[in-house]
């Protein structure tokens, strides 16, 4: 059994804008060629790094330091046009781009979070909308009927606090960003080449270099979702890329946001006694893999352990177990299956996640099962009430989130229509990654398998998908009538770890999953379709029936906002001469901006109506925690 071809490593987004910097105009037209052909070059494993066989007579070596290429020194080619040359830009623009933001025990781990990046939340209220079998249009997810309605507020308008203002630096910074992000939506991902992502990865390290550290690292993961496009990695999502373009455009308008710190320090906090609740591979599409084990803290809040590091599936398994930090002999995959500790003088960010410090030092405690204290109390909040609080945690930028924040705790029965949510919905339930090398969905298969089983969950929601859960670990009762609890992205089970006696519980016929109307899947689908193919494909294929069907079901205000996007797509004026003028690239982007926000409010909004009981309005719910 031979190994699998190494990958390129991760590099850094100053060197990999910088290697098409040094190319002349003629061979920046080039780029996107080479790197299509750079898919299919040879990677060998070498000490320090990797070599890309370009041919008998060429090869390009990339030197890693700390897992990553980090110089522009570390990328070296042996053609005669070197550095200047296509086949080094090429193999930098295919590498995935490293993580930059501070980690756990590796200095170079991304924090996992959840899949759905930040989105900008409405300033009008947030909408609100009846329950599925309520009668009547949802009238109340309508905003007024002005051609900004939904969007953030513009720093200028009247009456708005007024935001810290930029500095010179900054505010080139900001108008770099903008120029970019919207050259970017203008092309969409179909049009947006090798060239358009170093202008991005320029605009971003200016913007980190002016102290913008959050819009910066919103360009970075655009340009890597580009990245991933374009090599057809089945990890991207258009809707993910159209949640970043979202977040990215709200904050170069909005300097207050821009402005914000993005990096928090660690702390030192005192003795601190964790009670595990479950491990979570971590396998990203930048290189990067490990585990992060969920931890409650007597605050009542969840902290991270982790140990994340550049890598493939495999070495998940292997992260999981890494030694808890401070000695006390625990891997991180003991302390998340019900296992406890406490560390003293421990290193904690805002967000929980705990550092590896010299000075932290560990002693094992007693382990707590899902249906006892304190972790059972995680399960007794209402199922619409969890989804409310990460639905606002979603809101929140990525570096303001608490670990665990888009996590919920449900419990339910395995039917042949789903998984009934006692006290919620029926739901799919869906594996957050199906490589061959994590047994998410082969478990999942085997619950399906077992109609009548009783399942304790943690999962996530996805907003995208009102009818479905990603699902991390699970619990329920073994043959020998003791709770069996599993990761079921780590431990691989099989049919004789299930009771093969659980027969479906008599009672009603589960309901269907939850469904968004038509006509807003319409809506979205037109919105991330202009992520796809720019502007010019918006322009042809708008549909002209959409806006008549968003108003028969009561989006009045989604039907203008796709109306105004189609419009500002085909706009073209002509001058006094009839001369046709280009196209408004700002216009566009502002149209799309307003109906991505409003797209993602509406979703929201009845999302949480689908999962709310009939006798508790949505947005009681949404008030509650």
């Amino acid at each position: 059994m031979t190994d699998s071809a190494p990958a390129l490593p991760p590099v850094t987004a100053e060197v990999a804008a910088a290697a098409l910097d040094l190319l002349p105009a003629r061979l920046r037209k080039r780029v996107d060629g080479a790197v299509a052909k750079a898919a299919a070059w040879p990677v060998e494993a070498m000490p320090g790094g990797v070599l890309v066989r370009v041919a008998d007579d060429t090869e390009v070596t990339l030197k890693v330091t700390s897992g990553i290429v980090a110089g522009s020194d570390d990328a070296v080619c042996t053609c005669l046009l070197a550095p200047a040359c296509l086949h080094r830009a090429a193999v930098l623009s295919s590498a995935p781009l490293a993580v930059e933001e501070e980690g756990e025990l590796h200095p170079s781990a991304p924090h996992p979070a959840a899949p759905h990046p930040t989105t900008p939340h409405p300033t009008t209220p947030h909408p609100t909308a009846p329950h599925p079998t309520t009668p009547g249009p949802p009238r109340a997810l309508e905003t007024p009927a002005d051609s900004t309605a939904g969007l953030p507020a513009d720093p200028c308008t009247p009456g708005t606090p007024g935001p810290p203002a930029p500095t010179p630096a900054q505010d080139e910074a900001l108008r770099a960003l903008r120029h970019a992000v919207t050259t970017v939506l203008v092309a969409g991902v179909t049009g947006a080449g090798a060239v358009h992502r170093a202008e991005l990865l320029h605009a971003a390290h200016s913007a980190r270099l002016a102290g913008l550290h959050r819009p910066a690292a919103t360009a970075v993961r655009i340009a890597r979702r580009l990245g991933e496009a374009h090599s057809d990695d089945p990890a991207f999502r258009l809707s993910g890329l159209s949640a970043e373009l979202t977040a990215l455009l709200d904050l170069v308008r909005n300097p207050a946001e821009a402005l914000s710190p993005a990096r928090r320090a660690y702390r030192q906090e005192g003795p601190l006694r964790l009670h595990g609740l479950f491990t979570e591979p971590v396998v990203t599409a930048s290189g990067y893999a490990g585990a992060t084990t969920y931890a409650l803290a007597p605050d009542g809040g969840l902290r991270t352990l982790s140990d994340i590091a550049p890598g493939g599936p495999e070495r998940a398994r292997q992260a999981s177990g890494t030694p808890v930090p401070g000695g006390c002999g625990l891997a991180l995959r003991d302390l998340g299956d019900s296992g406890g500790v406490i560390l003293t003088a421990p290193v904690v960010s805002p967000d929980g996640r705990i550092g590896g410090g010299g000075q932290v030092r560990s002693v094992r405690a007693p382990g707590t099962g899902w249906h006892e204290p304190p972790l059972a109390a995680l399960w007794e909040r209402s199922p619409a009430s969890q989804l409310a609080s990460a639905l606002r945690w979603l809101t929140k930028p990525a570096d303001a989130r608490a670990a665990g924040g888009d996590l919920l705790f449900l419990d339910g029965t395995v039917t042949g229509a789903g998984f009934s949510v006692s006290g919620g919905p029926t739901l799919r339930l869906s594996a957050p990654d199906e490589r061959p090398e994590l047994p998410y969905a082969e478990n999942l298969q085997l619950f399906a398998a077992r109609p009548g089983l009783a399942l304790r969950l943690i999962v996530r929601a996805l907003p995208d998908r009102p009818d479905r859960v990603h699902v991390l670990a699970a619990c329920w009762t073994g043959h020998d009538g003791e709770p069996v609890r599993a990761d079921l992205g780590l431990r691989r089970l099989n049919r004789s770890h299930i009771p093969a006696g659980a027969v479906p519980v008599a009672g009603p016929v589960a309901a269907a999953p939850p469904a968004l109307p038509v006509e807003l899947d319409l809506l979205r689908r037109t919105v991330d379709r202009a992520v796809a193919g720019g502007r010019a494909v918006s322009a042809a294929s708008a549909d002209g029936e959409l806006p008549r069907r968003l108003r028969a079901v009561g989006l009045t205000t989604g039907a203008e906002r796709i109306q105004a996007l189609a419009e500002a797509a085909s706009a073209r004026r002509h001058d006094v001469l009839g001369r046709l003028l280009p196209a408004d690239p700002e216009g566009f982007a502002l149209a799309w901006l307003a109906a991505a926000v409003y797209a993602t409010a509406a979703t929201e909004s009845l999302l949480l109506a689908a999962w709310t009981p009939p006798d508790i309005p949505a947005t009681e719910t949404a008030e509650t925690n």
